[in-house]
């Protein structure tokens, strides 16, 4: 069976599990002929709406609230990967010390539609204004179907259009191999004020109808990625053999080294508690109206399938 997977971003550690699964060929021996597809920012959410898409995997699954309003008609079956998954990443030669938010006082900040709510939050918890206390810029092109923002961003510091961005760590390690930036925060490793790494996960979500119509499906891609991260924690070198076929040559040189940094993460389980944590984080900034019970959210009919 063809399953349609709509990602938010390609080049990326954060749904690299997803990637892993297709070429490794986990989706194939699952019966599954897996087309994934990207459509960067809040596009993978739309495209799930309007079923152009069976699936869609994004490092803030949360979004698909934009078009499921208090997760009506839709369900998330399984997680790509633990906590809030993007870095601060500032220019190199900036004087600012680890986890110091003030450092962005006055600097042309930018991140992708989506995470960049969460970046906003994290200033505030940090007792700074995100529309006074420094510049948040869109950068020209960056709502193009074929860009994956990480890398996409990267390369705007190093060309001097911005002086920070909030992406995942494909663009971080990018920046940072290149000598032009350096992390400022990684979240998930304790530099986050008021626990923004649980804001949201990163996984892959589908509809209701999907699941009725298809439930021996969604359970093939679940296995498949639970497989996958298995196999990635593993043996973290293989992301190089993925990287290799999925990636352009310089961001594949790379993956391995934040895969092999990160598969600490890859861990399926949508746990209550980091549902809870989302949820709040979703209705701080309105995009759910009031709690939402767990059962409602996550599709607990493969939690057994979390544990393969």
């Amino acid at each position: 069976m063809q399953l349609r997977i709509a990602a938010v971003d390609l080049v990326s550690n954060t749904c690299f599990p997803a990637l892993a699964a297709d070429e490794l060929g986990y989706f194939k021996s699952e019966g599954l002929d897996a087309r994934i597809e990207l459509v960067a920012m809040l596009g993978a959410t739309r495209a799930l709406r309007d079923g152009a898409a069976d699936a869609m995997i994004a490092g803030s699954v949360h979004d698909v609230l934009t078009e499921f309003p208090d997760w009506k008609g839709v369900k998330i079956a399984v997680a790509l990967s633990q906590g809030t998954p993007w870095l601060l990443t500032v220019r190199a030669d900036l004087a600012a010390q680890r986890g110091d938010l003030r450092a962005l006082r006055g600097l042309r900040v930018t991140a992708a539609e989506g995470p960049d709510l969460a970046l906003k939050q994290m200033l505030r918890c940090a007792a700074m204004d995100p529309e006074r206390d420094l510049q948040l810029v869109e950068l020209s092109g960056a709502k193009g179907r074929d860009v994956s923002f990480g890398v996409f961003a990267a390369r705007a510091l190093e060309a001097g259009e911005i002086d920070a961005f909030w992406a995942n760590a494909m663009g971080a390690e990018t920046a940072v191999s290149r000598g032009v930036g350096k992390v400022l925060v990684d979240v998930r490793r304790g530099d986050d004020p008021d626990e923004v790494r649980f804001f949201t996960f990163a996984g892959m979500a589908t509809t209701d109808r999907f699941i009725e119509r298809e439930p021996e499906a969604v359970g093939a891609a679940v296995r498949a990625i639970v497989r996958a991260q298995k196999a990635l924690r593993n043996e973290p070198a293989l992301a190089r053999e993925v990287g290799a076929k999925k990636f352009p040559v310089d961001a594949a040189d790379l993956i391995g080294t934040v895969v092999a940094r990160d598969v600490q993460f890859y861990d399926p389980a949508i746990g209550a508690d980091a549902v809870a944590k989302m949820n709040r984080f979703a209705q701080s900034v309105g995009h759910l109206s009031k709690p939402v019970a767990y059962e409602d959210v996550a599709a607990v009919d493969y939690r057994e399938l979390w544990k393969l």
